[in-house]
């Protein structure tokens, strides 16, 4: 900045052909101006004034100095008014990344699209816990609690956990009345693909009961998987509302267990956590907040917490 600060004072010196003239119009004495263009002469190696009692004249150096100074100041004055204008209007490209059913998502980032369509989506979808920063992501999209503080994350929403079956299995296996009931029947479980280990069923039981240790007629790491195999009776899955809402509202999924159900999922928006965000992500932010779940209660603002999940 002080380098920057030279150029500006000497090219107004340079234009005024005064000391007095530029410190006037720099808001500064006469005698900082002179001791600003003395460092920059020195930094140089060349004088770049004559000077007399009665003027201030250019050098060869100097004048050839001020043609780059003013090129320079010019590409500078230029850059803050792109950036003014970029800050005035989101665009360019942003990259998210988004977990494997994006059911609720995806609609939103349509009409998205349609509102700013001179931003680029660029979608990576994913269900592991990827690096935000490391990975040069704009934003993600997660279920589960943040816990990276590099990140800005703001709620979307929750959702409710459910216990599923189909009407065929139900009717040849028999329905669970009781978490302990599952023990007998073909569980579809999820691996966290982060860690290698299976998510837990978030089930009531009574106090001093063990843990539930259930049967594991089929593991994979998505969702589309367990309501595939669901839908076609093969088992029991613990599956996100948002994924199976359809099957439940025409019967081919049945919720089972529902009084014991004790887990309720969030979703978060992260970003790298910044002072100003740039336009495009915070008109993210904003459209996912307001579209992804419209009837939720009121979130907090962004928070200055952590990221993970699925």
């Amino acid at each position: 900045m002080d380098s920057l600060n030279g150029f500006v004072v000497f090219v107004q010196v340079a234009e005024t052909r005064s000391f007095v003239a530029a410190g006037r119009l720099l808001g500064v004495s006469a005698s900082a101006v002179g001791k600003s263009v003395v460092r920059l002469e020195e930094k140089l190696g060349v004088r770049l004034f004559h000077r007399s009692t009665r003027s201030v004249t250019l050098t060869a150096e100097g004048s050839l100095f001020l043609e780059r100074s003013r090129r320079i100041l010019a590409e500078i004055e230029a850059a803050e008014l792109e950036l003014s204008q970029v800050s005035a209007a989101p665009r360019g490209r942003l990259r998210v990344s988004l977990p494997l059913v994006s059911s609720l998502v995806l609609p939103v980032l349509g009409e998205f699209m349609r509102a700013y369509p001179e931003i680029e989506l660029d979608l990576d979808f994913t269900d592991r816990l990827v690096d935000v920063i490391e990975e040069g992501f704009d934003a993600v999209v997660r279920t589960g609690e943040p816990v990276d503080s590099r990140l800005s994350a703001r709620c979307l929403g929750t959702f409710p956990m459910r216990v599923v079956a189909s009407p065929d299995y139900l009717a040849r296996r028999g329905t669970p009345l009781v978490p302990a009931d599952l023990l007998k029947h073909a569980c579809l479980h999820y691996r966290w693909p982060n860690s290698g280990k299976l998510a837990t069923w978030a089930l009531r039981q009574e106090p001093g009961e063990p843990e539930l240790q259930l049967p594991t007629s089929m593991i994979c790491n998505n969702i589309e998987t367990r309501v595939c195999f669901a839908l076609q009776g093969l088992g029991i899955a613990y599956l996100p509302d948002f994924a199976i809402r359809e099957p439940l509202a025409d019967g081919r999924l049945q919720p089972i267990l529902a009084d014991y159900v004790a887990c309720t999922g969030v979703f978060h928006v992260l970003w790298p956590a910044s002072k100003h965000p740039s336009p495009k992500v915070r008109a993210l932010v904003d459209f996912l907040y307001a579209g992804v779940f419209p009837a939720s209660e009121p979130t907090p603002a962004p928070s200055r917490r952590p990221s993970a999940s699925r």
